[in-house]
């Protein structure tokens, strides 16, 4: 796995399938998550990503759960989030979670922080939403000391101090686990990614391609003003909707009673307007490809491209024929386009294998230690 990354995330709704008025139950939810992730390994995609809500109609309060289990029944793709709640969640049981994750999937993991709009979560976990990207900043910088020193002393606004402090477990092979900070509107969330030089995600859901632009052009600059490499070796990663079937006629006329009535689209804009507005795309394969491609005219070249698939009700086995046409359809071309594109000295994806590989490459050698000495 290298180059970009394909693949989808999801955020766990639980919503009434608007053509039979049926709602899933919450079990039937859960399973499909499962269902949904293996089919995406068996159809050669290189990420799945769960999310992080804590109120209904979502069935995702416990990321690191569902990972640990999809990633015990696979073998070969990458486990994420879709949003690891940065503001209401602790750092410290961040640390030792996700830590503990990497450890049980030999490093086939990172995680995406996002800080969460849903205003009622935040006092639930003792939280003010107004505080909101304060809490991103503060909670990533403790993380961030978490998993690189042995023994923390940290004082700050948000939670009880810490003295002599240590996260166990160490992140696997001193490498701790890939951050993407996730955003869909917050200059303030491109910054502290560039300023770590972590990845960037930008959902690029709901906002017109000239907003997304103007994100990850911030991101990049201030990625190169830190020092972390050039302009365009920044790790971008981008979401994406799609519905597909090999007719497009087809795809528009059984994909519209989901969108007209889903909860965070619906009764709005027509479905024509959405997806001429923003990155939305139901039709063919062919469509899908071309549409995505198109990303790479206003974002650069980037690393990680998911999907949003299992949303708005669509019924399980759709969802899987979806994942067909992703796997089978459009990702080996967009791979193969994409790695056509891709200048040289552009980084590939990040993973736990190629992090090692360049940490130990940093690592001076006892021949190189003993020439400076002299």
């Amino acid at each position: 796995m290298s180059g970009t990354q394909f693949g989808i995330f999801s955020v766990g709704d639980v919503t009434p399938d608007p053509t039979t008025g049926r709602t899933p139950t919450e079990h039937e939810r859960i399973k499909a998550q499962v269902e949904i992730a293996k089919k995406a390994e068996e159809v050669g995609l290189d990420v799945v990503a769960v999310g992080q809500h804590h109120n209904p109609p979502f069935v995702a309060s416990s990321p690191t759960t569902t990972m640990a289990y999809i990633g015990a029944q696979t073998e070969r793709i990458m486990l994420s989030t879709s949003t690891t709640l940065i503001t209401t969640t602790d750092p410290v049981r961040i640390a030792e979670d996700y830590g503990t994750l990497q450890h049980l999937l030999d490093g086939r993991m990172d995680l995406m922080l996002g800080r969460g709009n849903t205003g009622p979560v935040y006092p639930w976990f003792g939280k003010d939403i107004r505080e909101g990207v304060n809490l991103a900043i503060e909670n990533y910088a403790l993380l961030h000391r978490l998993w690189r020193e042995d023994v923390v002393n940290w004082e700050g606004r948000f939670r009880t101090p810490l003295h002599g402090f240590t996260a166990t477990p160490r992140p696997l092979d001193d490498v701790p686990p890939f951050v993407w900070h996730g955003s869909i509107r917050s200059p303030e969330i491109a910054e502290q990614a560039a300023y770590y030089g972590d990845g960037f995600f930008h959902n690029h859901i709901f906002w017109p391609p000239s907003h997304t632009k103007q994100m990850v052009d911030l991101y990049r600059r201030r990625y190169e003003h830190y020092g972390h490499g050039s302009y365009d070796q920044a790790i971008v990663g981008l979401g994406g909707q799609v519905f597909m079937r090999e007719n497009s006629q087809d795809a528009v006329r059984e994909f519209r009673p989901y969108f007209d009535n889903a909860p965070v689209y619906g009764h709005g804009p027509s479905l024509e307007e959405f997806s001429r507005e923003t990155p939305l795309t139901v039709g063919s394969p062919e469509q899908v490809i071309e549409r995505t491609l198109g990303f790479l005219d206003y974002v650069g070249d980037y690393q990680r491209q998911l999907f949003l698939l299992d949303h708005a009700g669509l019924p399980l086995k759709t969802v899987l024929e979806q994942l067909d046409l992703l796997g089978e359809k459009v990702v080996p071309v967009l791979r193969e386009e994409f790695a056509k594109l891709r200048p040289a000295h552009v980084p590939d994806a990040p993973t736990h294998g190629n992090r090692l590989a360049a940490a130990i490459a940093t690592v001076p050698t006892q021949t190189q230690t003993e020439e400076v000495l002299a």
